[in-house]
Formats: structure tokens, sequence, C-alpha cells
């Protein structure tokens, strides 16, 4: 069922003539424009296999990093890569890694430790790569934030080479940014000011790959040997969920078909262990079972367990490393949860607010984000939840937002109550003294300028469609639009008035409904739904026991729905036929049978 607020998306185009142009069925044009695909885009988004990616030289700083990274070869100087510890960082690590070696280059990696270390670059790395006599440094998915660090590498005579994807800090002065950028010797980053290279929505692996073609171009190495970092380009991308448009779009098309026939024993290792060497892979896969794997040595053990596990070359040893990574994530998972439930049970707290800010002293601090997160879909309330730390006078947070609330720029207006911070619109990590949790709080709260439609859950629909329009061919056309993801979401689609003819339930577990309906115009069409029993409470509820009585027999019945759904192709004993899955539905005006 839906509590939700169904909204039209409304933009508008002449639908019929851009389908004419570029061959697509108006529903398929409606999708681009809805989601500010330009009319000059849609040939690349439509055939991504046919299109090129934008030439890196076009990054700024690509030379000059160039010419630090081949200094430091030339003259053997050792050379240290400093990541993140998410899927993105060890992505990018990865990619830099086998990069840099590949040119001849004496390179090490260090991952920063999320408790030990926190975020980005500490003072005790930076020593420890001075005292390792560290000439040379190459940050990935991070750095641009990382101002003091930098200078005090610069100071000890180390070059500092910067590929990030991360918004540049900024102060306001007259009321404009003023963007901190550290003091490197390059930085790579799409995000830039300056920067005018086409695409911004680069991850931190698409930004090292990017950099690594550049050094196999001047080195001589051949650009087909770029191939292989294809895959780890669209995992980054994946579950880093930046956008899935422009270059993004590109690399998950050309990456994702890879994966199971993996040059990598560790990514091979861990599609086996997900019981995922059978399927055809697609981008919910790698989202939803092979990245946790990843983050989850980040979050619980240390980073470095999936960076070797990618570095593994022996198929046993590869598949016991991926097998250790899975039952971490297993206990993530089961962490999760037990934070999940503790913030249900505070949230009647803050459950006035408008900002949700939640204090959970026993949670691991690696799973704030996440739990944050799930608290943000329940309520559809921006939420932060916060920890203890190593330091009993701090507290640590994450952060997840709505569409509607931009929270780094909130966090700004709170920077004199937090010891750090950083992020962007959708998340944010900061921490602060434990004394100040009051006020924080308030200030979110007397900042926040959401207005209650803001706060109203709500589903975006792309059109409303009636089932008798749905063909095998558009079926098809919309499946072209995959991989979906952030920036370029499923397409969503509504009818209202169905009569639901019969229903029956399926499943070992009981747990599935298949539904006839009919809508006005009398076209009948098969549905699904994956939640059975809540289905038969509702119909109940709304109809009364003697309606959903008939509905099991296929009798005349009132039964009336508005759905929300998405249509496929349903394939059994060689049969093929349109199947419409609902993931939403409301009670519609009844209608007597006549």
């Amino acid at each position: 069922m839906s509590d939700r607020k169904w909204i039209i998306r409304a933009k508008r185009a002449d639908f019929y003539a851009l389908g004419k142009k570029f061959n697509i069925d108006p529903v398929v044009a409606r999708l681009l424009i809805n989601r500010d695909i330009a009319e000059e885009d849609f040939e690349d988004f439509l055939h991504p296999e046919n299109a090129d990616f934008h030439d890196p030289y076009q990054i700024e700083d690509m030379n000059q990093a160039i010419r630090v990274v081949i200094h430091g070869l030339e003259e053997g100087h050792k050379m240290r890569i400093i990541s993140d510890y998410d899927v993105d960082g060890v992505m990018s690590n990865y990619i830099l890694y086998k990069g840099l070696k590949r040119i001849g280059a004496d390179v090490d990696y260090v991952i920063p430790h999320r408790v030990k270390d926190g975020y980005g670059i500490s003072e005790d790395i930076m020593d420890n790569a001075i005292k390792d006599g560290i000439k040379t440094i190459i940050t990935c998915d991070n750095g641009i934030a990382a101002y003091d660090a930098v200078k005090r590498a610069k100071e000890a005579g180390i070059a500092v080479v910067i590929t990030d994807h991360h918004q540049a800090p900024f102060r306001m002065t007259n009321g404009e940014k003023e963007y901190i950028l550290p003091p490197a010797d390059a930085i790579l980053n799409s995000k830039k000011e300056s920067c005018n290279y086409p695409y911004k929505e680069l991850c931190g692996a698409g930004v090292a790959y990017k950099f690594v073609e550049c050094l196999y171009d001047k080195r001589g190495v051949p650009g087909e040997e770029m191939l292989p970092f294809l895959d780890f380009v669209a995992v980054a991308t994946i579950c880093d969920v930046v956008p899935l448009t422009g270059e993004n779009r590109l690399f998950v098309t050309k990456g994702l078909p890879r994966l199971r026939q993996s040059e990598n024993a560790g990514l091979r290792a861990l599609i086996r262990v997900n019981e995922l060497s059978d399927v055809t892979i697609n981008a919910g896969h790698v989202g939803f079972r092979i990245g946790p794997c990843i983050n989850a040595s980040g979050r619980l053990e240390s980073a470095r367990l999936s960076m070797e596990l990618f570095l593994e070359e022996n198929g046993e040893e590869a598949f016991n490393k991926a097998k250790e990574l899975k039952e971490i994530n297993d206990e993530r998972k089961a962490l999760t949860q037990q934070g999940v439930d503790k913030a249900e049970e505070l949230v009647g707290e803050c459950a006035t607010d408008k900002i949700y800010v939640i204090y959970i002293p026993e949670c691991h601090e690696s799973l704030a984000g996440i739990i944050a997160g799930r608290v943000k879909e329940r309520y559809n309330r921006p939420a932060f939840v916060l920890t203890d730390s190593e330091d009993a006078d701090v507290l640590k947070g994450s952060g997840r937002s709505t569409e509607e609330y931009h929270m780094y720029d909130a966090l700004k207006e709170c920077e004199d109550l937090l010891i750090k911070f950083g992020g962007h619109a959708g998340a944010a990590g900061f921490s602060l003294e434990r004394d100040k949790l009051a006020d924080f709080r308030k200030r979110l709260n007397e900042c926040c300028k959401l207005s209650e439609d803001d706060l109203a859950p709500k589903v975006m629909i792309d059109v409303a469609m009636p089932i008798s329009y749905v063909t095998e061919d558009l079926i098809g056309q919309l499946d072209n639009l995959a991989p979906f993801g952030q920036g370029n979401p499923k397409p969503v689609f509504a009818q209202k008035d169905i009569r639901i003819r019969s229903a029956k339930i399926l499943g070992k577990e009981q747990s599935v409904v298949k539904v006839t309906m009919e809508d006005p115009t009398g076209f009948v069409g098969e549905g699904i739904y994956f939640n059975a029993k809540e289905f038969s409470d509702n119909i109940i509820s709304w109809f009364g026991q003697e309606e959903y009585d008939k509905l099991l027999h296929g009798w005349l019945n009132n039964v009336m729905l508005n759905i929300i759904y998405y249509p496929d192709i349903n394939e059994f004993n060689g049969n093929r036929t349109i199947q419409y899955k609902i993931s939403e539905y409301s009670m519609a005006a009844v209608r007597e049978v006549l």
C-alpha cells in the first residue's frame, strides 16, 4: 500500500516530436526529459555503446600531475597512495596502484582506519610518510579538504598530487564562496570551479582511471591495458551513488558486462561467494551485494582486507578472502539492524523536529551513516545519528538527507559548534564536543527552512500511463535506459481506477499475490505484488471480508485500486506475457458492480 503523496512530474516538451526524431516511444522521450537529459545528449544516453569518453587531458592540472609522477619515477622516488576506506576509495586505490606499478613506480599504499584515523589524511599518516622517506604522495577519493596535511607534506619536501571528486571546502566572503584549495603540486578534480572538464560527476575511481590513462599514454603502455580497470570503475560508480548519467553511465554500461568474466581473481571470488556467477549482474547486484562486502571491511575491520583481495592472484586464496569479507558483511548487517531498532525507539524524542538528531552511545561509529539513511527513508526527514568515540568528550556523527535539504550547507551553519565536518548535499560526517549536542540539535532545527510539504512522504510519478499502452517494444526501450540509480532512477508509472477481478496467493511462503486487473477501457492484464499478507489485510480493511472472498474466487466484486507499477516480460514454459510489477497501491473510488 502507499501512504505517500503521489505527484506526477510536469516537465514539458514536444515528446512526440522527440520520439520521432530519435526513433523512440514518446514515453521514453518524456523519461529522458524528466531526468534532465538535454536533447543534444539523447543519442549518447540511448546508445552508450557508441559514445566516447572525454579527453582526460581536459582535466585541469593533468599535465602537471603527469610531470610530478614521471619525475618521481625517473628519479627513483618512493611513492605512496593514500585513499579513502569505502568502495570508491579502495577501487581508486587499486587502479592507481596497479597503474603506477605497471609503469615501474616504487609505490605502496595506505588506507586510513575509519575509527583510528578518520576520513582523509591524518597527521599520523603524514608523519609516517615523512619518516618512511616518501617523496611523492598521490591521494584518491580524498585530499581536496586536507589543507593542513598537504601543507605539512610540502614543507617536508614531498610532492603531492590530489585525485578527488568531492566539493572543495569554502568560506563565505561578502556573500560569495571563497574556495580553500590545499597547496598541492596538482589537483585532479572535475568539480573544481576552475576546471573545464565536460563532465563534473565522476567518482574517485573515475578520476583515478583518467589519470592512469594519461600516464599509460605518456609511457607507451597499450590503451587496451586500461580495459580491466573498467570493472573497478563500474563498481565504484554504482556504490558511490554518483549520478548514472554522462560519462558515469558510459563507465557502468561498459564495465558491468565484464564483471562475470573479470580478469581479477578477487572480483570473481566476490561474485562467487555472493552466488552471482550464473546471473547477469546488474547495478542492483553491485549496489546491494558486492559493494557492501567491500565496504564492510572498512567499517568493522580494515579496508586493507578488500584491497588485498583484489591484489590476490591465487584463485583459492581469493575465494577465502572473499568469504571472509562476506562474513564481515553479515556481521555488519546484524549490527546495523540492532542500531536501526534502537533508533526507532529514540525517534519519539525528536518527533516534533524537522531534522532528526539521534544519539546512540553503543552504536559502532562506522554504522551511523547507514542507520541515519534508514531513519531518513522511514520518516522522510534528514537524519543525523551520533555515537561515542574513542575520546570520551567527543561524539562522532553521520547524516543522510532528503532531496530538499543540503546537508553540507546545514553543517556549515553550525560550524562554530563542530570540531570538524565534511560531506555534500545528501550525506555528511562530523564530530563535536559532547556538551554541545543539545545546541547542535537546536541550531539545525532553528535554521531549517523545510516546509511541511517538503517533509511529506511523496513518490514522483514519471507518467500516468494506462496499462493498455504497454507493449513488448516499449518494455525493451525502457530496459535500454538501464542501469538505473542515482540521477537515472527506474521509471515510475501509475494508473488509477483499476478494477481487481481476481487474486491468487502464490509462493512457498504464500508471500506473493498475483492479480488479474481491468482498466477503465476494459483492458485486462496481470499484476504481481510481493507482500500478500499486507495486501490481504488492506483489502479486507478497505472493502470488507466479503469482497476479499469474492476476489479470491474470481467473482464480481467492488475492489478498485490506484496502482504504481513497472512493466516487464514474464517467461514461463516458453510463453512470453506482459506483467505489471506493482510497487504501491491505494484505494480508488468504489464503483458498484452492475
